[in-house]
């Protein structure tokens, strides 16, 4: 038996896609409310944005606005029929009197239609995932935003409450991560802005490194290239032995780490860190927040093939989902200890020496001490 066909199509759609699962589900749930009004009461809450197929969603729409007859009425004739195609006809135009009878006929179980309607909710949350994972990429790769962090940051927010409001929608179940392959990190994209900035960092660290100690927010993951990694992790070492900083101590440093061994030449390094610029917490925000933006890039694309798995469930979407955001939740955290003001230092307190009272003589005696016997 050959699929319905869609109240829009034509001869001239033969190359688009074959329709998904939830199109027959659509269909089928509409086919039972038709047939069975009263049943609007029993399929849970569902709207008609949650409709994937415009039609569908405008007629679902109809249904709920023209007041249902009951089932005796609407047993001997349908004029309900008609007077739910003459409220959705003006906003879907292609619906006809016979797509409304193919619903009919393609419903296998009137009595299933929570059934669909809970296929239906599941595919919703499914594009509305993407459509919030599609977003925090567009966010993460916008070169034009004035402040990029927070912006993606934000977007991570809104994503959290949306897998916030599903979690309760869907019924845990044995095997809740996806087994969907997770795309494979991107490579660190080594510009010359980028590499500059790492650069200068360095530099400025090595003339300053005192400040080292305090940056524990930045990591050798943050770095766009490894040498410059490595050098950064030469750093750190010596301020936390507490040895002295300067350009040969951290050449002496990166020899015994193995730094030089790739081809790095001793006058090289030496060059790398000298030259000084600015602030070692200026070019380290700029580091990491580059770091923030590619982290939430990967977590949106992660999320992004999820939902372009089929066989994934509404539930191991929801758990998948926030172990992807479990990696930008990290890295966030850095940041806000990198750019939170410091806290105010409030002097310490001392203890001060009580002034002895000075108050006039009683005019009384004081009360006679009591005796235990």
């Amino acid at each position: 038996m050959p699929h319905p066909a869609d109240p829009y199509e034509s001869d001239d759609l033969d190359d688009l896609p074959p329709p998904q699962p939830v199109h027959y589900a659509e269909q089928a749930l509409l086919g039972a409310l038709l047939l069975e009004p009263h049943r609007l009461k029993t399929i849970g809450h569902l709207e008609p944005h949650h409709f994937d197929n415009h039609a569908h969603s405008t007629l679902f729409l109809a249904m709920r606005t023209v007041p249902a007859p009951s089932p005796k009425q609407h047993a001997k004739d349908t004029a309900w029929l008609g007077a739910v195609l003459a409220k959705a006809q003006p906003e879907a135009p292609g619906l006809t009197a016979s797509y409304l009878h193919t619903l009919i006929q393609v419903c296998p179980r009137p009595e299933h239609a929570a059934a669909y309607a809970g296929m239906i909710r599941a595919d919703h949350a499914r594009r509305m995932l993407r459509e919030h994972a599609d977003r925090l990429c567009q966010i993460a790769t916008d070169a034009t935003l004035p402040d990029p962090a927070v912006a993606v940051l934000a977007q991570a927010d809104a994503l959290g409450r949306y897998l916030d409001e599903l979690t309760p929608q869907f019924t845990p179940h044995p095997g809740s991560l996806p087994r969907t392959p997770a795309p494979p990190p991107p490579p660190p994209e080594a510009g010359e802005e980028a590499l500059d900035e790492e650069r200068l960092l360095l530099a400025t660290a090595t003339a300053h490194p005192s400040q080292v100690t305090a940056m524990r927010w930045l990591q050798p993951d943050d770095f766009t290239h490894p040498l410059h990694a490595g050098l950064w992790q030469c750093l750190v070492a010596l301020t936390r032995r507490d040895i002295p900083v300067d350009p040969v101590t951290v050449l002496w440093e990166a020899q015994h780490r193995g730094l030089l061994s790739d081809g790095a030449e001793p006058s090289e390094l030496l060059d790398l860190l000298a030259g000084p610029v600015g602030s070692p917490e200026c070019w380290g925000e700029r580091i990491l927040q580059r770091s923030v933006l590619g982290v939430a890039h990967h977590t949106g694309r992660r999320i992004e093939a999820f939902t372009e798995d089929l066989a994934t469930t509404p539930y191991q979407l929801v758990v998948g989902s926030r172990r992807a955001l479990a990696d930008l939740t990290a890295v966030r955290a850095r940041w806000q200890h990198a750019t939170s003001p410091a806290p105010e230092s409030r002097p310490a307190r001392t203890r001060r020496t009580a002034v002895p009272r000075t108050s006039p003589p009683r005019a009384t005696a004081p009360p006679t001490a009591r005796i235990s016997r």
